[in-house]
């Protein structure tokens, strides 16, 4: 074959290929084309590094997620050993939540300056140590300080460091990748809600504690080892990308300032919906285990119901995902809404563990997709130019939402007895939260200020 042969075929092979020949392409055949033909096709073997990102994201999702919901199978063991009233113990989650939505934002800013690595490093160091020292909790102060701070701080990292940067990794199936990240924390959910139950059973709930903060310890410091904020670190362009000099190091972000963001109705918009969104998914999430005990379910059973909702959320995140790729993300947010709202209707009436089994299928197809949608949605409104602030920013008003609905679940039922008027608010925040995605339009750039 020719030169001009060979250079016909390396063009038509590369515009075949993945994003690895986009940087190759942009040379201008400096090298001879035979030589490029061979280097594209060796980086074509190469697995793309992205995919590494999103199993890294997928474990670390799944230890903080699934260590951090274990709170509400520790309840019950705070109300036994302590005789503190719910809302105290309550207070403690609505602290450390409100507190992880506020170090969102500022771990946002910083994760899109100094990247994925270094900040998931330190989250993770602040998560295990958290932790750790709630084995040793005796008082109300240090479990505020140990699980309202220090483990708020260290959780902060889980959705906004790994979601943003996946976003960046990827531009085809970024629904789907952020799902099956998400997936991570429903398999943690299921897995370590029935270790949390099993180790506190055998042993005891400090022990529990204790091997749980040494194995988030030791695991997310590892793997953030191997994050990377985008793919023009590596000299790589990110899955999906089309243009000839995506993958070079000067390669200016698209999307919207944080300045520019804020002055739409849509980022208010979205912090609302976020907001209705983690109201009803820390309460139910804090909760339901307790509420079950309160109707005779035996602590291990209402410890399952958690376990039942992170399992099944799986389904829901890979749903969320598939659907965000080809319906839209507006059309799956709807979705989810609408099945959010019916499961609350089941709520109302279920009084048996069974009843309290289908709530929690039911629910988790919307808390699965709720939370593997969110990250693609801001940037297909914002684009990924500050995603990591604007996303940080409208997780921290969703943590307000949970953070306020924990506290105020517990007040409920201190001052009635039961559990009954919180569920109603959470039907109407779940009513506001549908009204709101309802009037979600796309941004027209010529209306943003200057």
């Amino acid at each position: 074959m020719d030169a001009n042969h060979e250079g016909l075929a390396f063009l038509a092979w590369c515009q075949y290929d993945s994003p690895h020949c986009a940087t190759i392409k942009s040379q201008e055949f400096i090298l001879t084309e035979h030589q490029q033909l061979s280097l594209c096709k060796s980086k074509k073997t190469k697995l793309f590094y992205g995919y590494i990102i999103a199993a890294v994201a997928f474990v670390i999702q799944g230890l903080n997620w699934g260590i951090y919901s274990t709170f509400g199978v520790f309840f019950n063991s705070f109300l036994t050993d302590f005789g503190w009233l719910r809302v105290t113990i309550a207070g403690a989650a609505s602290l450390s939540f409100f507190l992880n939505g506020v170090f969102n934002i500022i771990i946002g800013g910083l994760n899109d300056r100094f990247g994925p690595r270094r900040m998931m490093t330190f989250c993770g160091l602040f998560l295990g140590v958290g932790l750790l020292l709630m084995s040793q909790v005796n008082a109300v102060w240090q479990l505020y300080l140990y699980y309202g701070v220090l483990v708020a701080i260290g959780l902060c990292g889980a959705d906004i460091i790994l979601l943003s940067t996946v976003a960046r990794w990827f531009i085809k199936g970024r629904g789907l990748a952020s799902s099956i990240i998400k997936v991570g924390s429903g398999i943690g959910i299921m897995m370590m809600s029935v270790l949390a139950s099993r180790l506190i059973v055998n042993y005891n709930w400090r022990i529990a504690y204790s091997i749980l903060g040494s194995v988030c310890l030791i695991l997310v410091v590892l793997l953030s080892q191997f994050l990377r904020r985008d793919p023009a670190e590596m000299d790589l362009s990110p899955y999906g990308s089309t243009g000839n000099n995506v993958g070079a190091t000067n390669v200016v972000e698209e999307g919207l300032t944080i300045r520019e963001a804020i002055s739409t109705r849509q980022f208010w918009t979205m912090c609302l919906v976020y907001f209705s969104i983690v109201f009803n998914s820390h309460t139910i999430m804090t909760h339901t285990a307790q509420h079950a005990i309160d109707l005779g379910v035996a602590a291990t059973s209402a410890a399952s119901i958690l376990s039942i909702i992170g399992g099944a959320s799986i389904v829901g995140r890979l749903a969320g995902g598939v659907m965000s790729d080809r319906l839209g993300n507006r059309a799956t947010m709807l979705i989810c809404f609408v099945i959010l709202a019916a499961s609350l209707c089941w709520l109302q009436i279920a009084t048996e563990l069974w009843m309290l089994y289908v709530f929690a299928v039911l629910y988790s197809f919307s808390h699965g997709g709720f939370f593997a949608i969110i990250s693609p949605m801001v940037a297909g409104i914002f684009g990924t130019r500050a995603h990591g602030l604007i996303l940080g920013i409208i997780i921290s008003f969703g943590t307000a939402g949970g953070a306020l609905s924990v506290v105020l679940a517990g007040h409920l039922y201190d001052i009635a007895g039961s559990y009954r008027i919180a569920f109603w608010i959470l039907l109407l925040f779940a009513a506001i939260g549908l009204a709101a995605t309802v009037s979600l339009k796309p941004i027209q750039r010529d209306s943003i200020p200057e």
